[in-house]
């Protein structure tokens, strides 16, 4: 078919659009999951041999990467939000402090970064808690914001959030904001996540060596002309570890050139985003509740024995 699809109108959908702010036509948000090296020491049996390789990696965050990143959102002059550990917060006390200084959100990330299918209820409840007493006493400050390690959530998690009273950003239900059970969620996309794509550790784990950036650079490209022609958002997260490299930052100032100069388009943080939605009428339009999974093996037809 030759069309041009750049000139094709919004492609129609079940719900109403969303409405953004006047004078806004669609959303842009830049998160960083600052995981440090949080996620390897979850992993890290006890007794393990003491090895150096991947913890000097996964150091490179704190020490360079994500001061180069901080770097690049003052040259584009964009806001971000920062999901930090607990873990990660607390062995670098400057982190935190420092995002806040130059006007960054602060949100939480668990606190050893644990996995929902490994950490029970009270761990995760526990966890939360720990966690925003500790940004609390680092910086003034009580996040608004939770963002799952690994981008998964259960009934208890999501109930424990909202009784909170936080946003969640680690589902993908939507590709805008939207309410599950009544808890504002801002969604996220494996597909713009650097860690898929550039997550290489030189240990038996990795699955395939870093893909080659320019092929990412033009999927995440496509991403956000289809999104942003359509009126939605487009949740990039990168890790500090991995895009505080000096080529993937270059790769994204590639991306942040084209986003800058797309008119119409709401840069904002994911707290501002949740904000929004939860004060507009998007929340009870875009507002579903949540559906557990039910096995079909037991509706399975199978012959008769």
């Amino acid at each position: 078919m030759n069309q041009n699809t750049s000139s094709l109108a919004p492609a129609s959908f079940p719900a109403s659009a969303y409405e953004w702010p006047a004078g806004k036509s669609s959303a842009f948000c830049f998160s960083v999951d600052v995981d440090a090296e949080s996620p390897y020491q979850w992993n890290l049996a006890e007794g393990a041999p003491a090895t150096l390789g991947q913890i000097e990696q996964r150091l490179f965050g704190p020490r360079i990467g994500i001061w180069r990143i901080l770097d690049l959102l003052d040259r584009y002059g964009i806001k971000a939000t920062m999901f930090v550990p607990g873990l990660v917060a607390k062995n670098h006390p400057d982190l935190l402090p420092a995002f806040v200084e130059r006007g960054h959100e602060i949100g939480l990330h668990g606190y050893f970064h644990e996995i929902a299918t490994e950490a029970g209820p009270d761990e995760f409840a526990r966890a939360l808690d720990e966690s925003l007493a500790l940004f609390k006493s680092q910086t003034g400050i009580v996040p608004k914001g939770f963002r799952s390690p690994a981008w998964e959530m259960t009934p208890f998690m999501l109930a424990e959030v909202k009784r909170r009273g936080l946003y969640d950003s680690s589902l993908m239900g939507f590709d805008h904001p939207y309410t599950i059970d009544g808890v504002t969620q801002v969604p996220v996309l494996w597909a713009v996540d650097d860690a898929i794509y550039f997550r290489f550790t030189g240990s038996p784990t990795d699955r395939a060596p870093p893909s080659p950036q320019g092929g990412i650079l033009e999927a995440w490209l496509d991403e956000w002309q289809v999104l942003h022609r359509e009126g939605r958002m487009m949740m990039l997260t990168i890790h500090d570890w991995i895009s505080g490299r000096a080529g993937r930052v270059r790769m994204l100032e590639k991306l942040l050139d084209v986003i800058t100069t797309s008119p119409g388009t709401w840069i904002a943080t994911v707290g501002e985003l949740a904000a929004h939605h939860a004060a507009s009428g998007n929340a009870a339009r875009f507002s579903v509740p949540m559906r557990l999974p039910e096995a079909s093996a037991p509706h399975r037809f199978r012959a008769p024995r």
